[in-house]
């Protein structure tokens, strides 16, 4: 449950940082609709970067100008993604994606917060073996919902796997196949505490005493950056 209950954590401390959490959302739904046009609907990436951004509650004003910039109706930023690689203390493995328009000032400051932090940035693929990427969803359980006809429900729509953890229904896909999968469970009215393609760690790392700061502050420091997007790494937080 380290890794769930991480995402669930995360999701109440995005909730007292709204403001960051828009300009990222914002950027992100640019790209999407600069790369595969304005129409959710027949843009996958936009239509999932839209339903984070309500998740968030993000206002639609807001939404429609981060696709217009992408459409080029608007002027925006030209944003590129880049996602690095490297170790947090004692090893931890470290995954971080970026949406920047300046690549050297996100490289400085992604290497800073590594260095500050008793890690170092790798090279590109150092620790990705370790993860398996993956669509998740995780529902929130409820006496309203029936276990065995979620499950059906998602695995007949695609899923490759389903689990019942502490707190949470837990769906996994393929990521080609997490919007199918998604669109089939919100048409069944079931809501999404958390809907994203993952780095799901293979095996998880353990820190001890400082170090368990240091990966916090790390942590920190990278979400607090608007250049970050996601922060993944294989550290079992419930230590």
């Amino acid at each position: 449950m380290g890794r769930i209950g991480n995402i669930i954590g995360r999701k109440e401390k995005q909730d007292q940082k709204r403001a960051k959490i828009y300009t990222k959302m914002a950027r992100l739904i640019t790209v999407a609709a600069r790369e595969g046009g304005g129409d959710p609907e027949y843009n996958a990436a936009l239509k999932n970067a839209v339903d984070k951004a309500k998740a968030s509650n993000m206002p639609n004003d807001n939404i429609d100008r981060a696709i217009k910039k992408g459409t080029g109706e608007l002027g925006g930023d030209n944003f590129e993604y880049i996602t690095y690689e490297g170790y947090g203390p004692s090893g931890v493995a470290v995954i971080v994606d970026v949406l920047t328009d300046n690549r050297n000032r996100t490289a400085g400051d992604v290497r800073h917060a590594f260095d500050k932090n008793g890690g170092n940035l790798g090279t590109s693929g150092c620790v990705s073996f370790m993860f398996d990427r993956k669509g998740q969803m995780l529902i929130e359980k409820d006496d309203s919902i029936d276990e065995d006809t979620l499950m059906m429900a998602a695995l007949e729509a695609g899923a490759e796997d389903f689990t019942s953890e502490e707190e949470v229904y837990q769906v996994i896909t393929t990521p080609e196949d997490f919007s199918v999968v998604k669109d089939a469970l919100l048409k069944e009215n079931y809501t999404f505490l958390s809907a994203d393609v993952v780095y799901i760690p293979q095996t998880e790392a353990t820190l001890q005493g400082e170090d368990i700061k240091k990966m916090k502050k790390l942590i920190d420091m990278l979400e607090d950056n608007d250049d970050v997007q996601e922060v993944h790494h294989n550290w079992n937080e419930e230590e």
